[in-house]
């Protein structure tokens, strides 16, 4: 295996993951951290002490807030950032990266002001980049089990076979298998998507309302999820595998989910501005449903799952009310997506 010269920029609980895991695997790696405080103190600790506590990184990581220090010389650069801030933070390395550079997009999500995808949002900001060599990374991934070395598996999206192969490559490990899949259409509406159904299943859990209810959001959720992706380029059968029904089993029935708790804690009664304050990471669900509607409006597809979750977030409406206005909906015949 080549030993690549990764930067990862983005210190929240992924991305510090991520680079544990190329580290381990024998690349070298930095890792970037938009807190100068923060990285400062890992660097010295070894421990990420705000992200993810229980991990201690290897002495060979290089943690930064220097941009320039971090993205100097690399061949490979992933992008962790969150929609809302990638943009701002991209334009920040892309004057120092070198023009034959892969990039990586490693969130979920759409970007707020464009409804673009973060594959997209990082062809616009890096000069020169085409296409074929910009890849995604996705699939059911709790960031505190893959750096304790526990089995899982994820998808590497991207166009040209070749970028998604060396991309498998080096992030392959004895307890990390990737899947290549040309679809990144698909792939980055799969993991985008799910977290918009893992706040509808968390209201569920939180109501009470038990497995059953649980089983049927979960794959009409499914459901909506292609429909959209489909209308935007994306093969149906791609939300079949780990970015699509994957990511959103992982997401729609644990705790360790940001979305998911979300969800429970609107459930038993509490707002959506005191939940968000008192979290760490940001629940990407909660944005990208307004994203998405967008989105479904232009593109003429309805998501109706999506759409009670948007008036619970963001028009007050009780939770209750929205799963007993998604039962009366008329009633109509399954389709497969």
């Amino acid at each position: 295996m080549e030993r690549e010269k990764v930067v990862v920029l983005g210190g929240g609980s992924w991305g510090t993951a991520l680079a544990h895991l190329l580290a381990t695997g024998g690349h070298e790696v930095t890792l970037w951290m938009f807190e100068p405080e923060l990285a400062a103190r890992t660097q010295k600790t070894r421990i990420n002490d705000v992200f993810l506590p229980d991990v201690t990184l290897p002495s060979s990581i290089l943690v930064t807030n220097d941009i320039e220090l971090a993205v100097r010389g690399k061949r490979i650069v992933i992008s962790m950032g969150p929609p809302v801030f990638a943009r701002s933070v991209c334009s920040l390395a892309a004057p120092l990266i070198s023009g034959d550079a892969m990039l990586v997009n490693a969130a979920k999500g759409l970007e707020p002001q464009t409804l673009k995808r973060m594959s997209e949002v990082l062809g616009d900001v890096f000069p020169g980049a085409l296409p074929d060599k910009i890849a995604t990374l996705s699939g059911p991934t709790f960031a505190a089990e893959v750096s304790k070395m526990r089995p899982a598996a994820v998808v590497v999206g991207a166009r040209n076979q070749e970028i998604a192969a060396r991309l498998q490559r080096m992030l392959h490990t004895p307890y990390f298998r990737p899947y290549t899949n040309q679809d990144i259409v698909g792939v980055e509406f799969g993991g985008s998507l799910k977290n918009i159904v893992a706040i509808a299943s968390g209201i569920v859990e939180g109501l009470g309302l038990g497995q059953n209810s649980q089983a049927a959001l979960i794959t009409r959720g499914l459901s909506e999820i292609t429909r959209l992706g489909a209308a935007n380029g994306a093969r149906p059968v791609t939300f079949q595998g780990l970015s699509g029904i994957g990511d959103l089993v992982l997401t729609c029935t644990s705790r360790q989910s940001r979305n998911y708790s979300v969800g429970v804690e609107l459930a038993q009664g509490k707002s959506l501005k005191s939940i968000v304050s008192g979290m760490t990471s940001v629940a990407e669900g909660v944005t990208t449903s307004r994203t998405a509607i967008q989105l479904a409006e232009r593109c003429n597809v309805e998501m109706p799952i999506t759409r009670q979750m948007f008036e619970v977030l963001f028009e007050n409406k009780p939770p209750s009310a929205a799963i007993d206005d998604l039962l009366k909906r008329p009633l109509k015949e399954e389709m497969s997506w």
